[in-house]
């Protein structure tokens, strides 16, 4: 058992000298220190937390290669707002228990499976989670199979949603504040295998067929990892938890990093009302009954800009949408002359 845990307990940000061949690689640089401008905005840890069991959990200090290497990827990626986080702790399962010990033999045989299936490739991949202290004290627990699962959209069905090791801000944003003004994220190892594309609005629980193992937003740079209910204590490892405190003022600056990502673009381009109208010469009424849905949620600001355009580019597809914006554009020159 002890090999198993070595394995796969191991942060996948490592030089090669570490003698593990990581999934996902960085650059020597990644094991400095955090970055020296997000190290004034990160205290202390803080283990008075009622709401989160440090039972089965071990704090990972600084100078500890994998703390640092998660928080400097972690912080890095917040760009501005990691100034803005304090009481930042990294906690590292340690698997503690026979039941865990037997899991974690569980998800190695699992690798080797999907490994058969996938011709050599398992897809194995480090992502974040979102969920509440009382959620992860449950999981540390007794896993990802008990009832009550991180809370999710349901836009992309029944299961937990991920975002990838480089994109921890969309879990970010669903990372709810408890009781004491904490947040908290899981680091998670994730068997991906064969990832098929996941509509919005769908109701799947399981892979639409054998050929498939899990579930994304986008098949090139997918921003969610759907693991189905059917998957979840064979398929996900939590291995890491991070906790911080941000202010009552933190969903403010994120919505001002958002602005500020919108600038003008160069490149042609069409409104959201004109695009929606345009499109309905081409999909069908239940498309674009789902798009004037989800315009309408961004408008509502229940979803962000970024999510309302994947959402859009996946019901029309980026082929039709090129011709339209560019069809727009043509016309809008045209009247000027």
């Amino acid at each position: 058992m002890a090999n198993v845990q070595n394995q796969y307990t191991q942060f996948p940000f490592q030089t090669q000298d570490s003698g593990t061949t990581p999934t996902d690689s960085t650059s020597a640089n990644d094991e400095d220190s955090v970055v020296s401008d997000c190290e004034s905005g990160v205290s202390g840890p803080c283990f008075d937390q009622p709401s989160l069991s440090n039972k089965g959990l071990i704090r990972l200090s600084h100078g500890d290669k994998a703390h640092d290497v998660i928080a400097k990827r972690f912080l890095s990626n917040l760009g501005s707002l990691a100034a803005h986080t304090k009481d930042f702790t990294i906690q590292k399962n340690c698997f503690d228990g026979l039941t865990w010990q037997a899991r974690l033999q569980s998800f190695q045989i699992f690798i080797k499976a999907m490994e058969k299936k996938c011709g050599g490739d398992a897809n194995v991949k480090y992502a974040w989670c979102a969920a509440t202290g009382d959620e992860i004290s449950k999981i540390v627990e007794h896993g990802f199979g008990y009832s009550g699962l991180p809370k999710n959209s349901g836009l992309y069905g029944h299961g937990v949603y991920l975002s990838p090791a480089d994109s921890p801000m969309e879990s970010v944003k669903n990372a709810v504040v408890d009781n004491s003004g904490m947040r908290y994220l899981m680091l998670c190892r994730v068997i991906l295998g064969k990832a098929e594309l996941v509509q919005p609005g769908s109701t799947q629980c399981h892979p639409s067929s054998d050929e498939f193992d899990s579930g994304v937003d986008d098949l090139s740079t997918p921003n969610k990892f759907i693991v189905w209910t059917t998957h979840l204590n064979t398929h996900i490892l939590p291995e890491y938890i991070l906790s911080f405190r941000a202010p009552s003022s933190w969903k403010g600056l994120l919505g001002m990093q958002d602005k500020m990502r919108m600038k003008m673009p160069t490149s042609p381009w069409i409104s959201f009302p004109a695009l929606i109208s345009a499109l309905t010469k081409f999909l069908p009424p239940t498309a674009m009954n789902l798009i004037s849905k989800y315009y309408r949620d961004h408008r509502d600001k229940k979803i962000s800009r970024r999510e309302l355009i994947q959402l859009v580019r996946q019901l029309a597809g980026d082929k039709l949408l090129v011709a339209v914006i560019k069809s727009s554009r043509t016309k809008q020159i045209q009247r000027t002359k």
